[in-house]
């Protein structure tokens, strides 16, 4: 899950005994669920409509908003998440995120007046259609039909009255007969009380009504993964995959969802296993993901050179770099040509400087199924770094030839066509609004044209997903620098230091 926008959202699953067991609720809880706990405040935080609202401000209100909707208080939380998106800096970031994050909790106008705040189409288009097409009812719902219908989600999801909810808007026919998402609720309160007829019933009328919204699908292959029949989910799977999603956080649902079903739907224990820990690994709870691997192996070398591959992935993303060789070099003795165990290698060599190695692990990897394309970037990243700019400019451009849904090769591409440069890191962040590096160099562009405050702005979104980056301070520092304001630059610059000590534009700055 995203976990770098609004850490405020609790866990509410128990752990369980079962290292590989996942509960419904784990599945069917609101996209990017967070880690740390609601504040136990339950007043409404006193906002003037207009303020101007900084960091924690945002937390906070959304945090005590969310905790209202848990509670089946919608009413309120409406009233509170509308404060929010009206008294936010305007920023498309911000709003994209309070967009799909209001679409996940059944409050369809308030994602789209947050839409309605964003002003760079360039960045925001492709974003905008994922969330319309992953969770929009084709029924336009009343303001109060939403707040009937959020406050029966709430209350099938977080206490435990799917039967009260399921009884109750089974006699509501006029509004079932109209609106599909209705159907939605309707099933997935028969599924949380394990009536899977009526629950595959309802769903089907809703996909009916609406064939395009593919949260109705997810819900949909998680039902017949509990009925007789549960080899049908994966057809599901596949149309979902077949849809044209396009940005990254949308794509990640979709292998989500796949890992998800193939854990449900698998006999055999380590098949159950792996593809729980590439769910937990897709979701970025890495070390569930560890924890499940850590079960997994078994007598079959085939077996374990999975194991081995997916848990080396998961090390080197925890920075766990002497544990992520040792699994991947295991992974590579039993097979050489498993492409996670190359990507991680090659990723290792990359980090130590040694990029001679890493471009034979990199091209080694390009004939594997799931990591050609990265594997691919990869290469030319490599040949970037030695030197070969015209064959890194080549792989980019063929990349994007065949994969135009691919940031990190736009993002470099506008690193190698200044004439393209705005227009290409735009269009990574269109794909991967969490992309800081598209944020800060895109700041860096402004600076350039002296444009300050627009790059001020750009270098917000990057400290707020990333605040320990060196390049912000850097680049904040040339902001101060060139308003005159010679005491903030100097701190900014020193800062960047901290963080960096090798630096060299900072250091040049502070001529050290």
């Amino acid at each position: 899950m995203v976990k770098k926008w609004l850490s405020l959202i609790i866990v509410f699953a128990a752990c369980s005994t079962n290292v590989y067991a996942v509960s419904f609720n784990d599945f069917i809880k609101p996209a990017n669920p967070l880690d740390t706990k609601l504040p136990v405040e339950r007043d409404i935080l006193n906002v003037p409509q207009k303020a101007t609202l900084t960091k924690n401000d945002i937390h906070n209100q959304y945090a005590i908003a969310l905790n209202r909707y848990i509670q089946s208080n919608v009413k309120s939380s409406y009233a509170d998440f509308e404060v929010l998106i009206e008294s936010t800096t305007p920023s498309d970031y911000t709003h994209l995120m309070l967009s799909e994050k209001m679409a996940d909790l059944g409050f369809f106008d308030l994602s789209d007046l947050a839409m309605s705040k964003l002003k760079d189409d360039d960045i925001t288009y492709l974003l905008i259609d994922d969330i319309k097409h992953f969770y929009f009812p084709s029924a336009k719902l009343s303001r109060n039909e939403e707040l009937y219908l959020a406050e029966m989600y709430s209350n099938i999801v977080y206490n435990d009255q799917s039967r009260e909810v399921t009884t109750e808007l089974t006699k509501n026919i006029p509004l079932l007969e109209r609106s599909d998402y209705a159907n939605y609720i309707a099933a997935l309160g028969f599924l949380k009380s394990n009536n899977i007829v009526e629950a595959e019933k309802y769903i089907n009328i809703a996909i009916s009504k609406n064939n395009k919204n593919l949260n109705y699908k997810k819900l949909k292959a998680e039902i017949l993964t509990q009925s007789k029949k549960p080899q049908n989910a994966l057809k599901v799977v596949e149309d979902i995959k077949s849809q044209n999603l396009i940005t990254t956080e949308f794509k990640r649902k979709v292998n989500s969802i796949e890992e998800y079903t193939l854990y449900k739907t698998k006999k055999n224990e380590f098949d159950k296993k792996y593809h729980l820990a590439y769910y937990y690994y897709y979701e970025n709870e890495l070390n569930k993901a560890m924890r499940t691997l850590q079960t997994a192996f078994n007598t079959k070398k085939s077996n374990n050179k999975e194991v081995y591959a997916l848990l080396a992935r998961v090390y080197y993303d925890l920075k766990e770099y002497e544990k992520a060789e040792d699994n991947a070099m295991k992974a590579y003795k039993i097979d050489k040509s498993n492409s996670i165990a190359l990507m991680v290698l090659g990723d290792l060599a990359f980090k130590n400087g040694d990029y001679e190695k890493a471009l034979k692990y990199f091209q080694n990897a390009t004939s594997g199924q799931r990591d050609s394309v990265l594997a691919e970037l990869r290469v030319a990243d490599t040949y970037q770094k030695i030197g070969n700019i015209k064959k890194a400019f080549d792989v980019y451009a063929k990349i994007l030839r065949t994969k135009s849904d691919c940031y990190q090769a736009y993002y470099n591409m506008a690193l190698l066509d200044k004439s393209r440069e705005v227009a290409y890191l735009k269009k990574s962040l269109a794909i991967n609004i969490q992309f800081k590096d598209g944020w800060i160099d895109l700041a860096r562009t402004e600076i350039e044209k002296n444009n300050l405050d627009s790059a001020s702005n750009y270098l917000a979104i990057a400290k707020y997903i990333d605040e320990n980056d060196f390049r912000y301070y850097y680049y904040q520092g040339l902001v101060y620098k060139n308003k005159g304001l010679v005491g903030d630059a100097k701190r900014s610059f020193r800062k960047s230091l901290i963080i960096n000590p090798n630096y060299q534009p900072a250091k040049e700055e502070l001529s050290i």
